[in-house]
């Protein structure tokens, strides 16, 4: 069978002959680039700058070289702008990174360096502007800098955070349209981010890719605004999602069947132990307009729905599938109440576990690799019965994982698809 074959089994909750193995598809499945650089070392592969796939997370793109050694039955098509709003495209540069690896940039994509080590990053490329992203000194990726203007509670202006959104371009359309095709080219299942989708997505709040962000930017006041300006939030996402379904029916024309899934939004609603909100305050705040854009896709795509939230979702998860969505990622399984057993008998016949395959808080990155090898093992064994689990980390891998212990993850996925 095909990777696209154990796809359309796998997400239908049928039996693949073949697990379906996702890394580096999404911005929330990838490989830090640092992990990616250690992995082609481990495996001899040919040395060459790992190319940055997402600079804000600095993921790395995993090449077909590197993809046939662990497995990877995915691939990303990806956005035609990096979190800072220049081309993703060549021609790229090299970008020697704080931590002494050298990887490959896109060319518009500008840093200065303070004198403290911290990496400053700046929207659209444009140093002269107010820096939108920082890597802290010995950090490996990049944090939101808040830019929130002072505001008049009687005068904020909801088309202040719709500044991003707006009717698709043809360009956009001409480029997703290749993009596209590059991606199903490759074989694999591919997945796209779309954009215009993210409602109140807190990656998305800052505006990082804007020069002068106006509205409710800082990440504090707008969880606050979801209590203190209902309204004012609501009409954000009832245009949002009017103008992303109106950019959906252009991007399926363009497109077709050449994409399987949609990343639709990255909003977390969990944190560690609880939920940012009570479950009526996403019935009323989110609901409408999930359903709104899931309705679209699934009445005029074969396009599969994909919602990321971190943290203790259980609760959420009949609302996530009331809500229209295919997939929920990363199943966050040491939260409170996320118990692989229960989530697979209780809603394994209605939403696709994408995520959940290893633990990368404690196990991934602090475990002995016969610890990992038992907990891939283990959660395999939950979670593929029956089809609608596609295996994943729990997020990205970050840094400084051992790569001993992705080479044990990697070989005990070797041993359950066989």
């Amino acid at each position: 069978m095909t990777a696209k074959e154990r796809f359309d089994l796998t997400v239908n909750h049928r039996q693949p002959d073949k697990m379906v193995v996702d890394f580096g598809g999404t911005a929330v499945t990838g490989l830090h680039v640092l992990a990616i650089e250690n992995l082609r070392k481990y495996y001899g592969l040919e040395y060459k700058p790992v190319c940055v796939s997402d600079g804000y997370q600095m993921l790395g793109e995993v090449d077909e070289d590197l993809q046939a050694i662990i497995g990877a039955d995915t691939i990303q098509a990806k956005g035609r702008t990096t979190f800072v709003g220049v081309a993703n495209c060549p021609p790229l540069k090299e970008f020697a990174t704080p931590w002494g690896q050298v990887v490959l940039v896109p060319e518009g994509f500008n840093t200065t360096t303070e004198p403290n080590g911290d990496v400053l990053a700046y929207p659209q490329g444009d140093i002269s502007a107010q820096a939108s992203g920082r890597m802290p000194s010995g950090g490996f990726f990049f944090d939101a800098i808040i830019r929130q203007k002072p505001f008049d509670e009687e005068d904020i202006d909801p088309a202040d955070n719709l500044e991003e959104y707006g009717p698709i371009e043809d360009d956009d359309l001409a480029y997703w349209k290749e993009e596209s095709r590059r991606a199903r080219a490759s074989g694999k299942v591919v997945i796209a981010n779309l954009g215009g989708t993210a409602l109140g997505d807190i990656a998305h709040i800052p505006g990082i890719k804007l020069k002068e962000p106006k509205g409710i930017r800082d990440i504090a006041e707008w969880y606050m605004s979801i209590v203190m300006r209902t309204d004012f939030v609501k009409t954000i996402f009832d245009r949002q999602s009017e103008l992303a379904v109106e950019n959906l029916r252009r991007l399926y024309e363009a497109i077709g069947d050449n994409i399987d899934v949609v990343y639709v939004c990255g909003t977390d609603f969990g944190t560690q132990d609880s939920t940012f909100c009570a479950p009526e305050q996403f019935d009323d705040i989110w609901m409408p307009y999930y359903q709104r854009i899931n309705r679209w896709i699934h009445e005029n795509t074969p396009w599969k729905t994909f919602k990321h939230s971190c943290g203790a979702v259980e609760g959420f998860m009949t609302r996530f599938i009331d809500a229209g969505f295919d997939i929920i990622n990363p199943v966050q399984i040491n939260a409170k109440g996320m118990d692989p057993v229960h989530l697979k008998k209780t809603y394994g016949k209605d939403l696709v576990f994408w995520g959940g395959g290893v633990d990368t808080q404690k196990v991934l990155p602090y475990g002995t690799p016969s610890q990992v090898r038992e907990e891939v093992l283990r959660l395999c064994d939950v979670f593929a019965s029956d089809g609608g689990f596609v295996f994943a980390t729990v997020h990205n891998v970050q840094a400084n994982v051992p790569t001993e212990n992705l080479v044990a993850m990697f070989e005990a996925l070797n041993e359950v698809r066989k």
